[in-house]
């Protein structure tokens, strides 16, 4: 199993515990089941007919869910084992000993273990801690990010349910793996960032906007936050105070606080980028302008700037005045 399946089945299992954090305690006199807590764990996350995921969780639990008209999203949890095996994936759940389940895909020689550590049983309650293995060539492999998980499984209407989920990660920051590839990532983030400087240091000025899209998307989203802001607050017109435009806190949007654009951007800071509005002219003002100038200089970054207009335009040379003044047409 590659390491992208093994995180999308320890998350499946994290995303499926928001279910079940409410259950309903099952009277003393409830005749007990024949299924263990175990494999009604099993049969939960692994069962091969529909439903099985719904089954063991409390019935208030599904109540809610049902009120929300989510239940019918619940039906993908039960389709896990399929979706393994179609994938060419075998699949190998135990009712008892230490070993959960294996999964094991014969292609790729890789293996995927889920490792009971304990089972807690104490009465109508039973808590199941496990932990996760994964093997190349039947060589285990160093795996610090993956969790360790207890399931706190309870008695419900002769039924077992996940009642709750508990999640532990260790990060093993000495550890020589650890470091090994938190060293690699940041040498291939750095090389990467370098490789860009470059790019747009090398880019002819007649070329498209290209590594710069999401500074011209922002740019965007003030000129449209702001012809929205002129329109509902008519009395003050275009505003040239950026934080007026924050989509940050709570209560209703007001001059002050439009919710218009995300508070990073209406810090004026964002993508490497200073975002500035000024000529707010008039009462109510009719017009206003808005400049975006890289935040340091000698990158070869360019300039962008606007205005009630709508047209955005850039200067090749990163200079605002230069841009207001005769600066092209963003392609």
């Amino acid at each position: 199993m590659r390491k992208s399946g093994v995180k999308k089945l320890a998350g499946l299992l994290v995303l499926s515990s928001l279910a079940g954090t409410a259950a309903v305690a099952r009277p003393r006199d409830t005749p007990a089941t024949s299924q263990t807590a175990r494999q009604a764990l099993v049969e939960m996350f692994f069962g091969k007919t529909s439903g099985t995921f719904a089954k063991h969780l409390p019935a208030a639990t599904l109540s809610a869910i049902e009120k929300a008209g989510a239940l019918d999203t619940l039906q993908q949890y039960s389709l896990l084992a399929r979706q393994l095996q179609a994938k060419g994936k075998t699949l190998e759940t135990f009712d008892t000993g230490s070993t959960l389940l294996v999964a094991e895909d014969v292609q790729s020689s890789q293996k995927f273990e889920i490792l009971v550590d304990s089972d807690s049983l104490r009465g109508d309650e039973d808590n199941i801690e496990v932990s996760f293995q994964t093997y190349k060539d039947k060589q285990p492999q160093p795996t610090p990010f993956l969790p360790r998980m207890a399931f706190g499984m309870k008695m419900e209407s002769g039924v077992w349910k996940l009642n709750d989920i508990q999640v532990t990660v260790r990060v093993p920051l000495a550890d020589p793996d650890f470091l090994k590839g938190l060293t690699q990532t940041m040498q291939a983030r750095a090389q990467a960032t370098s490789a860009t400087a470059m790019q747009s240091h090398t880019q002819p000025a007649t070329a498209s906007f290209g590594s710069d899209a999401s500074v011209l998307a922002a740019m965007q989203s003030i000129v449209k936050a702001e012809n929205i802001y002129s329109s509902t607050y008519g009395m003050i017109g275009y505003t040239c105070t950026l934080s007026d435009l924050d989509g940050f806190g709570g209560g209703e949007p007001n001059p002050h606080q439009a919710m218009l654009i995300p508070s990073g951007l209406a810090s004026g800071k964002k993508y490497g980028y200073v975002f500035t509005l000024s000529g707010c002219t008039g009462t109510p003002a009719t017009t206003f302008r808005v400049v975006a100038v890289p935040s340091v200089n000698g990158l070869g970054r360019r300039a962008l700037c606007s205005d009630q207009s709508g047209a955005i335009r850039y200067s090749a040379e990163g200079n605002s005045a230069t841009c207001i003044a005769s600066g092209s047409p963003v392609q």
